[in-house]
């Protein structure tokens, strides 16, 4: 329900376009320094935090409608849904009490009235304290597999529990089922195992039931423990934004501490060791040491080691036993030059005080990069990947993806390459300045995107320089999970016949654009000992085509559609809850691109040539086989009958297994100009080894490159 890893540093970048923060002024809110105690305090931050951010949607937001009992019902049940979306704490009984505030949370809101919260809060508590003895008991004795009985997985499809003893039937299933199927790969791990040796000791079913019990036991301790370090605050973030998302899914409150690791995930760096941490039962535990991190430098903390106390330089150890996970984030990071000492329990037992000097922690798997592709008819193509649309805005001289797309084309241009493959897959979006600058470089000029305000007003953005940084082939590549900035560029090279769209169906279909209010900057004379109200992403505009079309939930449709498993699931902004509506606006002119080839041969070539590709028809089979698998919720308790049904589908799957294994005879290889530095760095060799390794399993990668040999085949000299 609530099980969450909290990152020192992120790979993955947030994604939102972008824009210059919005400073909104309130009179309104103006008291005296704080009295009272504490919970006067915290009662007082939490109204102010709800004034505020229902203030500025109603100054800001893009379109914030009515605040009525239309506006409430959605609230009330994103709300439900967030706080048991399993269904195994709340009662029907609990939700027929909370159901009386279903059409008042728009006046609570208006009112800054927590009854909802507190009486939600009240009864959550009191039934996952409830429920805690509920998986202690079943998973106290074996499960009797023998049994004709089965569980619906899918919480949507089922009601909620009318009594405790219904309630302790659905863990009772849910646990049975879970451990059947560690069971059953237990045993098959087993089976491996014995073939390999002989002295493999075999365990009976009854040994392996009893061991994979208590493996279930022991991560839903953790889980439990996790959830008794869940506090107010955390439960006043999924309120707010339960309000807040009913005017669109992207706007969003960030209490202080998300707020700082947005903007790290949104930099791609900060100031701190480099080691990735978990929660594991009273512990913070190293998942991860980010190579060139100053923990990686240092050398003797490992993956698995538990951090048990933290010192500030100078400063008594604080312990972080026990401790939430983001409050001993806190006491870790700091700024570049600081040192913190960590005390270590290492795998072997032993304890040890181990010295680090903070430093700037680059996240290199977020920026961009390229390597060079061989193609089998002999032609090198430039494959530019870049993972979001990055920005540093807090260092004017900070890591930005124009920047750096820039540096990795002047280093293509230099290899001599005749064609290049950008990949925007999973790409989420990030900086709308940048994505404009970015178009711009393969662009001569003129306009990118278009943006209209709550008034109305259409802005175009422009690429006002007429310098063309790459002026040869162009093949964008993207998928269902790029979005937003991405979809503006692959618009925009679609508009302009710039590039060749590949991908699956469509992109996301984020159309909408966001920018940050910090609350503290809103209220004149919050007292200064209470701690910040946080921020506040909110929608103030949306983007359009240049030939006026959004993207909003349709998103981009490429040029050429590959199969792909997103085709075969909901995803997108479709399908979350209370998405903006489609529309378009008047198109503007552009100076239209003037391929050297014949665009529709060259897409209708491709388009013949991945209907006989054996193994993307697998991929197009698999997603199939997928989806009526995921469709089948309703699943058999009786291990006998599960056995068989997981045998039929493993055996049905084996011909699907070469998929993403399979070497596709692609010849990749690193940059000349980049070489040096890698060589120089085992870690780095390692990284882009790995990196190299996987582009060669990939289909589409391949595909693309055999699209971009047909351009190359069919392009006429000037």
């Amino acid at each position: 329900m609530y099980n969450k890893i909290i990152i020192v540093m992120k790979s993955k970048l947030f994604r939102i376009i972008a824009v210059p923060i919005l400073i909104v002024s309130i009179t309104l809110i103006v008291f005296a320094s704080r009295t009272g105690d504490q919970e006067d305090s915290d009662s007082m931050r939490r109204m102010l935090v709800l004034k505020v951010i229902t203030f500025a949607i109603k100054t800001g937001h893009y379109d914030p409608g009515k605040i009525d009992d239309e506006f409430s019902k959605k609230a009330y049940k994103l709300f439900i849904d967030r706080i048991d979306y399993s269904k195994r704490f709340l009662l029907q009984e609990d939700i027929d009490k909370l159901s009386e505030y279903e059409t008042k949370l728009d006046d609570a809101m208006l009112e800054d009235n927590f009854d909802f919260l507190d009486l939600s809060i009240q009864i959550l508590n009191k039934r996952t304290t409830e429920t805690e003895d509920y998986y202690k008991k079943s998973l106290n004795k074996p499960f009797d597999y023998t049994l004709s009985e089965k569980v619906e997985v899918d919480a949507e499809k089922r009601n909620y529990a009318t009594s405790k003893g219904e309630l302790k039937e659905i863990w009772r299933k849910s646990l049975k089922y879970e451990t059947m199927t560690r069971v059953k790969e237990m045993l098959e791990d087993q089976k491996k195992a014995a073939e390999k040796s002989d002295t493999v000791t075999i365990k009976s079913f009854d040994e392996i039931e009893t061991e994979a019990r208590e493996k279930i036991l022991k991560r839903y301790d953790d889980w439990f423990h996790r959830m008794s370090k869940f506090n107010d605050d955390d439960r006043l973030n999924i309120y707010v934004n339960s309000l807040v998302n009913v005017f669109d899914p992207h706007t969003q409150y960030f209490p202080p501490k998300e707020k700082e690791n947005f903007d790290i995930r949104f930099s791609g760096e900060l100031e701190g060791i480099g080691a990735q941490l978990t929660q594991k039962n009273s512990y913070i535990e190293v998942i991860r040491v980010i190579p060139g991190s100053p923990t990686w430098k240092q050398g003797e903390i490992e993956v698995g080691d538990f951090i048990v106390k933290v010192a500030q330089d100078g400063e008594e150890p604080v312990d972080v036993v026990d401790m939430r996970l983001d409050d001993a984030v806190q006491l870790i990071r700091g700024p570049k030059g600081t040192k913190v000492t960590l005390t270590i329990k290492k795998l072997d037992g032993t304890i040890k005080d181990i010295e680090i000097i903070r430093d700037v922690v680059i996240l290199e798997e977020t920026y961009a990069k390229s390597a060079l592709l061989k193609s089998k008819t002999g032609e090198t193509y430039g494959y530019l990947r870049l993972p979001s649309f990055y920005v540093n805005f807090n260092k004017a001289d900070g890591k930005n993806c124009y920047d750096d797309v820039k540096t990795e084309l002047e280093k293509l241009k230099t290899e001599n390459v005749d064609g290049i493959i950008f990949d925007l897959r999973g790409n989420g979006g990030g900086s709308l300045q940048d994505v404009v600058k970015i178009a711009g470089l393969f662009i001569k000029d003129g306009p990118v995107v278009q943006a209209k305000d709550r008034q109305g007003e259409i802005r175009i953005l422009k690429d006002e320089d007429p310098t063309v940084q790459y002026d040869g082939p162009l093949v964008v590549m993207i998928n269902a999970v790029s979005a937003s900035a991405s979809e503006i560029f692959a618009a925009a090279m679609q508009d302009y016949n710039r590039a060749i769209i590949v991908g699956g169906n469509h992109s996301f279909g984020k159309g909408t654009v966001q920018n940050f209010a910090e609350l503290d900057r809103m209220v004149p004379r919050k007292p200064d000992d209470m701690k910040s109200l946080g921020a506040l992403k909110m929608t103030i505009q949306k983007f359009y085509r240049i030939n006026g079309g959004s993207t909003q939930l349709k998103g981009v449709t490429p040029d050429i559609i590959f199969p792909d498993y997103y085709n075969y699931i909901d995803f997108g902004e479709k399908d979350m809850d209370y998405p903006m509506p489609w529309d378009e606006i008047p198109a503007v002119e552009n100076n239209n691109w003037t391929p050297l080839f014949n665009v529709k041969e060259v897409e209708e070539n491709a388009k013949n040539e991945i209907k006989k590709d054996t193994l993307l028809t697998l991929v197009h089979e698999n997603g199939k086989r997928l989806k009526e698998i995921r469709d089948n919720t309703d699943l058999t308790l009786n291990y006998e009958k599960y056995n068989e049904l997981v045998t039929k589908r493993e055996e049905s799957g084996k011909r699907f297994k070469r998929i993403g294994k399979d070497t596709l005879g692609l010849t990749i290889q690193v940059l000349h100009a980049d070489l040096p530095k890698i060589e120089a760095d085992t870690s780095a060799k390692a990284r882009s080894d790995a990196w190299i390794s996987d582009l060669k399993k990939d289909i589409y990668l391949y595909k693309t490159t055999s699209i971009m040999d047909e351009i190359k085949g069919k392009e006429e000299k000037p």
